[in-house]
This record gives structure tokens, C-alpha cells and sequence, in this order.
């Protein structure tokens, strides 16, 4: 199985009172790199982005090398570098501060050539909104109908909405586009407390019909570590998770995804899959930082 996850690896801060330790993180990497340790051998695992050519960039790439990752599809612009951000934290929720203006994964769509030869390889591609909204309104464009034209060849799609206003130049702008890029999803993994807020969804149902769900669509409705709600063939099935006091939410969302995609690719159920991504969000969240 060939594993396509598109996205931006940034250089991660968190506070180690007094210092700061410096870690490799992105949310379709880190959903990556999870489900790299959870499926081995048994599926070849890309990501596609553009980094820099300077030292922090190597560092990086080494980084995703390292993580068993394949990197034959990372593409370098030598004027650019990698985004930063800093974890904030407080009672275990996290605040982010974000420096990322140049950065090199701002261009990861510039290159359809490049993108065409990655998604030609893949036999399941990941994306995220925060990819979309990170890049250039033709850029994202070329993202969505080169998705479109993969899954119209049998390659899966599957999309994060991963909802961050402050990176979208306006609201309708972001709605618009998260809802055309699930639109050519077959896998479509929302969070709802960010989807009631910016779609008005009044349910964890109003959340997963509005995605599709009762078009065939395979939708998760996340909801902070309680109920979920699980849209599979046309079913509606609500499954009750036990909360979790977190010490670190960063990432947790990404972890959920690697787990349900990891457990579906295998085989199995609904029910045992939502365990599954549930068990590992919880890992992630009893320790700090996105990568545990």
C-alpha cells in the first residue's frame, strides 16, 4: 500500500521550562508518521512538501528520513525555508504562535508535474485544511483538481478539515473550499467543536451529513476525546469514548486519524477502529508535544 500524506513539516518549539526544545512537526506529518509506526513494512509511506535548502530544512528531511518515511517527493526552493511555531500551554490546552510567511511549503502545488508524479504513486493520498489554506488561491486549486483527477484512477482520498481561521484570508473563502475539497474526499475526518463554530452544525449528525455521510461517504465526526459519531456505508453509528484529562492536546486529532486510517486499511470495524485511534489520541495527549 503506498501512503501519499501532502502537507507542511515545520520546526516545532515547546517549552521545557526554562529552555525550549526544538522538535519536527506539521498535522499531515505527524498523522504520517504515526501511521508509519503502526502499519511497518506493510505500506510504503510519503510525504509531499516543499522544504528550503539551508541547514534547518536538512534537518528536517533527515527527520522524516529517519522516521522511515519515503522523501523522493519533497521538493526544495532554494529562496525559502521551513515554518516555526511555538507551543504554548495552559490546564493541558495549547495556543500556537506561527512564523511561517516564507515558508518553502507555501509552493508545495506550484509544480503540477511534481504533484501529478506523487499522486500517480499513491495509492491513498491525506490532506488537511491547513494545507489548502497555506497556499496561493491557484495553488489550491491545482491541489483539488489534481485530487479529483487521482481518485477518478482509483486512488482513496482522505481530508482533515484541521479548521484554523487565522490562516484562510476570510471566513467564506474557508468554508467554500474545505467543503469542495471533501467534496472529492472518500474519507472525510472533521473535529466538531471547530465545525459547530465556523458551520453553525447544531449535532455530530448536522456534522457528518453535511460531509456526505448519507451519500456513502466514510465520515468520523471527532469531539474532544467523547462520543463520536461514525458515518460507514451509509450507517449512522454513535460510539460512546471515555474523556481523558490530556497534559498536551497537541496533536491528538492527528494521532486520531493515523489510528482510524491504520485500523480501516487492516480490516477492521468501525467500532474496533474508533477504539483503536481513540487509544492512541490518548497516548498522545499524556505526554508533550505532537510526536510521542
Amino acid at each position: 500500500m503506498h501512503f501519499l500524506s501532502i502537507g507542511e513539516a515545520m520546526l516545532e518549539l515547546s517549552e521545557q521550562a526554562p529552555l525550549w526544545a526544538m522538535n519536527v512537526a506539521g498535522d499531515t506529518l505527524n498523522t504520517a508518521w504515526h501511521l508509519k509506526r503502526l502499519a511497518g513494512d506493510a505500506a510504503d509511506i510519503a510525504y509531499f512538501t516543499a522544504l528550503g535548502t539551508d541547514p534547518f530544512s536538512a534537518r528536517i528531511e533527515d527527520f522524516i528520513a529517519q522516521a522511515g518515511l519515503v522523501t523522493r517527493f519533497i521538493r526544495h526552493e532554494p529562496t525559502r525555508g521551513p515554518g516555526l511555531y511555538a507551543i504554548s500551554l495552559r490546564h493541558g490546552e495549547r495556543s500556537f504562535t506561527y512564523w511561517r510567511d516564507r515558508s518553502a511549503a507555501k509552493l508545495l502545488a506550484d509544480e503540477a508535474a511534481a504533484l501529478d508524479a506523487a499522486l500517480g504513486w499513491a495509492d491513498i493520498a491525506y490532506v488537511s485544511g491547513i494545507t489548502l489554506a497555506i497556499l496561493a488561491p491557484e495553488a489550491r486549486e491545482r491541489l483539488i483538481a489534481a485530487l479529483q483527477s487521482a481518485r477518478a484512477r482509483g486512488v482513496k482520498v482522505a481530508f482533515d478539515p484541521n479548521i484554523r481561521p487565522r490562516l484562510w484570508e476570510d471566513a467564506d473563502t474557508m468554508r467554500a473550499v474545505i467543503m469542495r475539497a471533501a467534496g472529492v474526499a472518500d474519507i472525510v475526518l472533521p473535529s466538531f467543536e471547530d465545525e459547530a463554530q465556523h458551520f453553525g452544525d447544531a449535532s455530530l449528525e448536522a456534522c457528518a451529513v453535511r460531509y456526505g455521510a448519507q451519500a456513502g461517504r466514510e465520515v468520523v465526526v471527532k469531539n474532544g476525546g467523547r462520543d463520536v459519531l461514525l458515518a460507514v456505508e451509509g450507517r449512522l453509528i454513535p460510539h460512546a469514548l471515555v474523556p481523558v484529562e490530556p497534559v498536551d492536546t497537541t496533536g491528538a486529532g492527528d494521532a486520531f486519524n493515523a489510528g482510524w486510517l491504520a485500523a480501516r486499511l487492516q480490516g477492521l470495524s468501525p467500532e474496533a477502529s474508533v477504539e483503536r485511534a481513540h487509544a492512541l489520541a490518548v497516548h498522545v495527549i499524556s505526554r508533550k508535544g505532537a510526536l510521542v
